[in-house]
């Protein structure tokens, strides 16, 4: 399923809280100051339309998020998002997500690290191109805190196996834990907008949990 077109952005709106880009943040990041509190922060990898992060950042206000996207259309819309929401605990990056975990994201500075439905990369020969690969996996060891959790999900049975058997062989993350399944009560009731559209299609999910000792 390829993505939609999406709406244009209001290009009046104010979004420079809202949105950054991972060659302007600092190194290492100051969550603090770009938040401008201290509370745990939560990461998303590949936030497209960024769906997760308003409903994460309205159901969880306590903690910050922040949804890094490589397009920067849909980083784009993802800050407009949340600048209508006025939420000031989520922040949209445009930029490359391995970077910013590798070079600006200190060590145990993360409440959960959140990969939904990345790029399958079907062909053979791409596949190296995955997101999830050990390189991402050790940095995702590395940033999160003790006791807190990686979620992976995905469409794709092969892509689910094949990381899972990854993180078991190559990471001390214990995992994978069971995701209780919830009907959607409305129709933005979903993780994320490509969740919405794989569950009306009445294809399955495939979703993990793993947590770091």
């Amino acid at each position: 399923m390829g993505r939609r077109a999406l709406p244009k952005v209001d290009p009046n709106l104010e979004l420079s809280f809202h949105l950054h880009t991972v060659e302007g943040l600092p190194s290492p990041l100051d969550v603090n100051e770009l938040f401008g509190r201290d509370a745990p922060l939560e990461v998303e990898m590949g936030s497209g339309k960024g769906l997760f992060l308003q409903n994460a950042a309205l159901e969880n206000p306590e903690h910050n998020f922040l949804g890094v996207e490589v397009a920067r259309k849909y980083a784009q819309f993802t800050a407009a998002r949340l600048f209508k929401q006025k939420l000031s605990n989520a922040i949209s990056v445009q930029g490359d997500g391995l970077k910013l975990f590798r070079e600006l994201l200190p060590d145990e500075s993360l409440e959960a690290v959140h990969v939904y439905f990345p790029d399958p990369w079907w062909k053979r020969r791409h596949r190296v191109r995955r997101v999830l690969n050990e390189a991402f996996l050790s940095d995702i060891v590395r940033t999160l805190k003790p006791q807190c959790r990686l979620h992976f999900w995905t469409d794709v049975k092969e892509y689910f196996d094949v990381t899972l058997k990854l993180i078991a062989e190559k990471t001390p993350l214990v995992g994978p834990l069971e995701v209780p399944q919830r009907e959607a009560e409305h129709d933005l009731d979903y993780r994320t907008h490509f969740e919405r559209r794989t569950r009306m299609n009445e294809d399955p999910v495939y979703r993990a949990q793993f947590v770091k000792e």
